[in-house]
This record gives C-alpha cells, sequence and structure tokens, in this order.
C-alpha cells in the first residue's frame, strides 16, 4: 500500500510542476477531463448553463494565471470543484446585489407631483406652451398631444403640409429657448 501512495504523490507533484510551469499541455487535459462534471456542479448552484460555463473557464483561467494556488496537501480536483463553488458563491452574491439594486432603484421623472421641483418644471412647461402664437399652439397640440400627422393637421385646419412643418418648426424653437434651463 505504501508504494500506490509514494507513486500517486509524484504524479500530484508532477502534475504541480507541470501547472505551475504553464504546461498546456496538462492543463488542458485537466479542462477536458473536468470540465464537464464542473459545469454541471456550476450549474447546480447557478441554475444557468452560460453562467456555469463561465465559472468553469475563469477557475481554469485563474490557475493558469496564479498556479502558486495549488499545493500537494490536496488533489487538483478538489481544488478545482472548490474554486468553482467559490466562484458561483461570488457570481450568487453579485447577482443579488445587482437586484436588490435594481428593485430599490427609483428612477426620478420629470413630472412627478410630490416634489417641489417637478411643480416648478411643470409649471414652466405649461408657460412656454401658452406663450405660443395661437395658430403655432394649436398645430404643436394637434401633433404631440393628439398624435395627428402633418397632413391631417392640415386638411382639419385648411393649410398646406409646409405651413403646418413651419408651424411646427416655429414651436419647437420657442420651446427650446423658453426651457433651456430645463433641458440642461
Amino acid at each position: 500500500m505504501l508504494p500506490l501512495f509514494i507513486a500517486v504523490d509524484s504524479i500530484c507533484n508532477y502534475v504541480m510542476t507541470m501547472i505551475k510551469e504553464k504546461n498546456m499541455d496538462v492543463v488542458g487535459k485537466h479542462f477536458h477531463l473536468h470540465f464537464e462534471g464542473l459545469q454541471r456542479y456550476a450549474f447546480t448552484l447557478l441554475k444557468n448553463n452560460d453562467e456555469a460555463k463561465d465559472a468553469v473557464q475563469s477557475v481554469f483561467m485563474r490557475l493558469l494565471e496564479n498556479p502558486h494556488r495549488l499545493d500537494k496537501e490536496r488533489s487538483i480536483q478538489a481544488y478545482l470543484y472548490q474554486s468553482v463553488y467559490h466562484h458561483c458563491l461570488n457570481v450568487l452574491r453579485h447577482r443579488k446585489v445587482r437586484d436588490a439594486y435594481e428593485q430599490n432603484t427609483v428612477f426620478p421623472t420629470a413630472f412627478q407631483e410630490d416634489t417641489i421641483y417637478s411643480s416648478e418644471v411643470k409649471k414652466q412647461i405649461e408657460e412656454a406652451l401658452d406663450s405660443l402664437p395661437p395658430q403655432c399652439r394649436t398645430i404643436f397640440y394637434k401633433s404631440r398631444f393628439d398624435g395627428m400627422k402633418y397632413a391631417a393637421i392640415a386638411r382639419e385646419m385648411n393649410l398646406s403640409v409646409k405651413t403646418v412643418e413651419a408651424q411646427m418648426g416655429k414651436a419647437l424653437k420657442i420651446l427650446r429657448v423658453k426651457l433651456k434651463s430645463i433641458l440642461l
């Protein structure tokens, strides 16, 4: 029994030496030997096949970048499974933080009624719209708030499409100037 133990120990030392010297044949052999099992293990933790593959590949890349992490006290297989486990825990932790952030993030809108700022903005927009010349204002409201096309507005108001386009251009120009402080 003792010679077998010595032989296994010397094989482990040889494999670790090859990996530490970045011998790609040995690393590739272990990659092909353990990838499928490691990927299935990672999948049981992550429940996502792409993330599981990424986890296993990251572990092998880290092994190539930092081969000194191996020691002769544990087997390479044990190191790989433990590394995949810890990598998956980090992915899950990151996913949990990201999900919590997305759920708790409130994206403010310009028209929230409960803030002073938004009521001031709303007031400025209303004043700017009221300052438009009557025909210009009517065309703007029909286009932007009623969703009418320029041709339909032109027919309804007995104007040419070019006049409607010119009036919309004028309205937008006036609004840009009057709402410059808000648009910045």
